[in-house]
C-alpha cells in the first residue's frame, strides 16, 4: 500500500523523455539567381562543420527559406539585376539528407519565389531525399518514431501557405490533426524582422506594412489545439522560450546556414540549435541550447563563445519573467 509520502514522490516523478528533437531556424544554401551565389564546391561540404549535432537527435527539424528548383522565373526580378529571390538547386537535397534533418517547412516568404512548378519541384526533391515536409494549405508532414505518429504543419503570414493570421483554420486544423497523431510540432515564419526585432510583443507585429501575426495569440491557440511543440523563425534573429500548458514555444530560431544572399552583421549572424526533449505525452520535460555563427559568406559552425544561446537566456528572461523555460547561464541546459 502506498503511503501519502510515497504517493507524493511518484505524482512529482519527472516523466521520461520519449522524443529528443533538434531544430534550427532559416536554411537557404546558395542561390543559382542572381549567378555567382552558390558555395564552393557546389555545396558538397557547407554543413560538415554542424552535421554531426543536426545529426544527433531522434528527429531534426529545419526550416526551408526558398525552393529547391531548377528552373523558372520570379517576379521579384526586376530590371537592373535586382533580384530578392531564391533559387536552390534540386541537388542540394542531398545535403539536407545527408545532414540528417527529417522534416522540413515550406512555408515562409520564399517559398514561391519561382513559383507553383518550383514549389513542386521543392516538395518531389525532399520526397526523393526522405525529408517530410508541410507548407501549403492544408500539407502535414507525418512520420512514425517508436510506434507513435509524428505530425508536422509549417504556417506562414500568407494564404500561400497554411496562415498564421487564420487563427480560426489554423486550430481547426491542429485539432484534426491531432486526431490523427501522438504528437504534433507546429512551425511558424513570422515577426518582425532585423537586429531590432528580437523582442516578443503582445498583439499583432508588422514589418514593412504587412500582418507578420499576432504570435502569442497564434501560439497559445495552436497549443489550445492540441499542438506539444511550437517552433518560430522569420525575424533572423533568436528570440526569447515559452513555456505554456507545459508546452514549449521557441519563438525565433535565428539564421542558421543562409548562404550568400543574408546580412550576416551582428546578431543575424549567430543564433542557436535548439534541443527538445517530449514525453510521450508531449510534454517537454527538458532539452539544450547550442551556440552556433555563419563564417565568410554564410558557412555554419559552431560557436565557442555561446552568443546566440546567451541571448535567448536574456531575451527569455526579459520577456517571459513567469513562463519562460529555465536555461542554466553556464551549460544552457532547459529545464521547465
Amino acid at each position: 500500500m502506498l503511503t501519502a509520502v510515497s504517493a507524493l514522490v511518484l505524482l512529482a516523478a519527472p516523466a521520461e523523455p520519449f522524443l529528443r528533437l533538434r531544430a534550427v531556424g532559416d536554411v537557404m544554401l546558395g542561390t543559382s539567381v542572381p549567378e555567382g551565389k552558390l558555395p564552393p564546391d557546389d555545396g558538397a561540404h557547407l554543413l560538415d562543420a554542424v552535421a554531426p549535432l543536426l545529426a544527433d537527435a531522434d528527429l531534426t527539424f529545419a526550416n526551408l527559406e526558398g525552393p529547391l528548383c531548377d528552373s523558372g522565373t520570379s517576379a521579384k526580378c526586376r530590371k537592373g539585376g535586382n533580384c530578392f529571390a531564391f533559387r536552390t538547386p534540386t541537388s542540394y537535397a542531398r545535403y539536407i539528407e545527408a545532414a540528417g534533418i527529417d522534416l522540413a517547412s515550406t512555408a515562409n516568404n520564399h517559398s514561391g519565389d519561382f513559383g507553383e512548378a518550383c514549389r513542386r519541384e521543392t516538395e518531389a526533391a525532399l520526397d526523393a531525399h526522405h525529408v517530410a515536409w508541410s507548407g501549403p494549405p492544408g500539407s502535414v508532414a507525418r512520420l512514425t518514431f517508436k510506434g507513435k505518429k509524428v505530425a508536422m504543419l509549417g504556417f506562414h503570414t500568407s494564404g500561400s501557405c497554411n496562415d498564421v493570421n487564420d487563427l480560426a483554420a489554423a486550430k481547426k486544423l491542429v485539432q484534426s490533426v491531432r486526431g490523427q497523431s501522438d504528437l504534433v510540432i507546429v512551425s511558424f515564419h513570422g515577426g518582425a524582422e532585423g537586429t531590432n526585432a528580437t523582442r516578443v510583443k503582445t498583439g499583432a507585429e508588422r514589418y514593412l506594412g504587412e500582418n507578420r501575426g499576432d504570435l502569442k495569440a497564434f501560439t497559445h491557440g495552436v497549443i489550445d489545439a492540441g499542438a506539444d511543440l511550437v517552433i518560430g523563425h522569420g525575424p533572423h534573429v533568436v528570440r526569447g522560450l515559452e513555456l505554456y500548458k507545459d508546452r514549449l514555444i521557441a519563438y525565433s530560431l535565428g539564421n542558421f546556414a543562409t548562404y550568400g544572399r543574408f546580412d550576416l552583421s551582428g546578431s543575424l549572424g549567430f543564433t542557436v540549435m535548439l534541443e527538445v526533449s517530449l514525453a510521450e505525452d508531449g510534454r517537454f520535460v527538458g532539452g539544450k541550447l547550442f551556440s552556433t555563427k555563419q563564417e565568410g559568406k554564410g558557412v555554419p559552425v559552431p560557436d565557442d563563445t555561446a552568443r546566440g544561446a546567451k541571448l535567448v537566456r536574456s531575451l527569455t528572461l526579459a520577456d517571459f519573467p513567469k513562463t519562460g523555460v529555465h536555461i542554466d547561464e553556464t551549460s544552457f541546459a532547459l529545464t521547465p
